[in-house]
């Protein structure tokens, strides 16, 4: 009985940092939390308001609501934390609500990080994470995990393939026996895509969007190849010249045409990537293709653009927002298989 009631609290725990989205898993219990990844502080002393309505979903609705007093902020940009103090209230936050309980043994937890991030912000996250309660703090690449959790059998002799577009970045890599034989990690995703849409909007139509609005636009009626019946959506923000709301209508091709830039960057580092295969490899990407995962998988028409652009079969991973979360407590589950391709902060365990 007494296991039941405390055995959960200091387990193994996966997360996956995103910049958009935290998700996190618990060993024994699978996905727990999928919160956004936003925090509430007081702009006067910088500290996190009090009490839960602070962190994750709650935060994320005051923003462009709150008073002069109050400041809703993202501690990761781009993959990486900006912000030491925030992200590690943050994670203690979303640690503590995935355990909840008496304290007992601190969990060790392994962190899925982009490819891209320099060794001086992976020791932030060393540091965020291990502050946050954690006793070991291990870190894997986002682009093996998201291979995992879509369940590609990258331990085989051929060539398997993941584009994961999240948040903040791109991770691009080809793996054959458990390694990545070619990759790309850039610092190009959604929210790219939002800001490249607020310029859009504010450059032909004269009115300013927030992101947020411009993240729903993208979701409802964004898409990257031409749709069977294109869409037509009503935006509202402040004219740019006389400072008043005002509304206007903006069509699907002219989002389109927004997110063009963005998504001529993962073009590149798609190519990029299959360049650094041999021959063999090519031509196993031939038969097998390209998987996609992460949030913006679920653009409209993206896995026809990309096919189209590359030559290879696309398809979008089953549940490809938690690909990464599923990778990342698979490998925490089979520890010692998977250590080696881990990342420790030696921390004393």
């Amino acid at each position: 009985m007494l296991n039941r009631i405390f055995g959960y609290f200091g387990s193994d725990i996966a997360v996956d940092l995103g910049t958009v989205n935290t998700l996190v898993s618990v060993v024994g219990r699978g996905l727990v939390l999928n919160e956004p990844s936003v925090v509430a502080v007081e702009k006067s002393s910088g500290r996190i308001l009090s009490g839960g309505c602070a962190v994750g979903f709650l935060a994320r609705q005051m923003l462009g609501r709150t008073p002069d007093s109050i400041s809703v902020v993202r501690p990761l940009r781009s993959g990486v934390i900006t912000d030491f103090h925030q992200c590690e209230a943050m994670l203690r936050y979303f640690l503590r609500k995935a355990q909840p309980g008496p304290l007992g043994r601190r969990p060790r937890v392994l962190v899925a990080v982009p490819g891209c991030i320099t060794p001086v912000e992976k020791r932030a996250v060393f540091n965020s994470t291990q502050r946050a309660g954690a006793r070991e703090v291990l870190l894997i690449d986002e682009s093996k995990s998201a291979a995992i959790g879509a369940g590609l059998p990258i331990a085989e002799p051929l060539a398997n393939m993941v584009c994961d577009i999240g948040g903040g970045t791109t991770e691009v890599a080809v793996f054959s026996l458990n390694e990545m034989v070619s990759g790309r990690s850039i610092r190009t995703g959604g929210d790219d895509m939002d800001q490249t849409l607020v310029d859009y909007v504010l450059r032909h139509y004269s009115l300013h969007i927030g992101q947020p609005a411009s993240e729903q636009l993208r979701i409802e009626a964004g898409s990257a190849a031409p749709m069977e019946e294109e869409m037509v959506r009503e935006i509202s923000g402040l004219d740019a010249v006389s400072g008043l709301p005002r509304k206007a209508t903006i069509t699907s091709e002219e989002i389109r045409q927004a997110l063009d830039e963005p998504l001529e960057r993962i073009i590149e580092a798609i190519k990029a990537t299959l360049d650094g295969c041999s021959p063999e490899l090519a031509t196993d990407l031939v038969e097998n293709g390209m998987v996609l995962c992460g949030g913006v998988a679920l653009l409209r028409g993206l896995d026809r653009f990309l096919a189209d652009r590359t030559g290879l079969p696309v398809r979008v991973a089953a549940e490809p927002q938690t690909a990464v979360a599923k990778g990342t407590l698979v490998c925490l589950e089979h520890l010692e298989r998977w250590r080696p391709a881990l990342q420790s902060s030696d921390a004393d365990v």
